[in-house]
């Protein structure tokens, strides 16, 4: 089994290395409802978390299925106003990246905690991507709604997050945990990348 977990955590990373170092290379276009929808899915850090939400929360099942996304939305958006208000934030690139290190693990280690639990870590990692995009956003009403869009796109990101993890719930059970392991160890292995190439 861990043989099955490490081969299929170094394949993940090694078919998205090329991509690592452009994970948040810069915000591009960040005004209007399109580049908000594109934005999330053009840094492979946000779209790593967003989409690892939404696996944790379906592996973890109960509230954690609504509560661990909502908080992740939510102080997503706090963040957002706190960059777009022009409050400084330390390490923001780096906690993006630990939030890639910390929830691949949380998924690949089937974590067990409480729904609350899950969504105050997720929350904190949420924060540094809501500022990230929030510093970036113009003052306008092109920028709002960008915000409002790029929200859109991090409910979707969720929800094929729990999509995913459906699918590898359906499959056999040793299949299903050597493919959750794959995908969440491979996630963490490539958080680690993005962190040495931030630093």
């Amino acid at each position: 089994m861990r043989r099955t977990f490490l081969r299929s955590a170094l394949a993940m990373a090694a078919a998205f290395v090329p991509a690592v170092a452009q994970a948040h290379v810069g915000a591009g276009a960040t005004h209007g409802f399109a580049h908000g929808l594109a934005h999330p899915v053009g840094g492979l850090d946000h779209v790593l978390a967003m989409t690892l939400v939404g696996v944790l929360a379906f592996q973890m099942g109960g509230r954690a299925i609504w509560m661990v996304p909502a908080a992740f939305v939510g102080v997503m958006m706090l963040g957002g106003a706190l960059g777009a208000a022009g409050v400084e934030l330390p390490f923001v690139e780096t906690g993006i990246a630990l939030s890639v290190v910390v929830l691949g693990a949380m998924v690949a280690f089937r974590a067990k905690a409480s729904a609350a639990a899950a969504a105050t870590i997720v929350g904190l990692f949420a924060v540094f991507h809501g500022h990230a995009h929030g510093a970036e956003m113009p003052a306008t009403g092109s920028g709002l709604y960008y915000g409002a869009a790029f929200v859109l796109a991090t409910v979707a990101l969720h929800g094929a997050g729990a999509a995913l993890g459906y699918v590898l719930h359906l499959l056999t059970e040793t299949r299903a945990s050597a493919l959750t392991q794959g995908v969440g160890g491979g996630a963490a292995i490539l958080g680690l990348l993005i962190i040495a190439g931030a630093a």
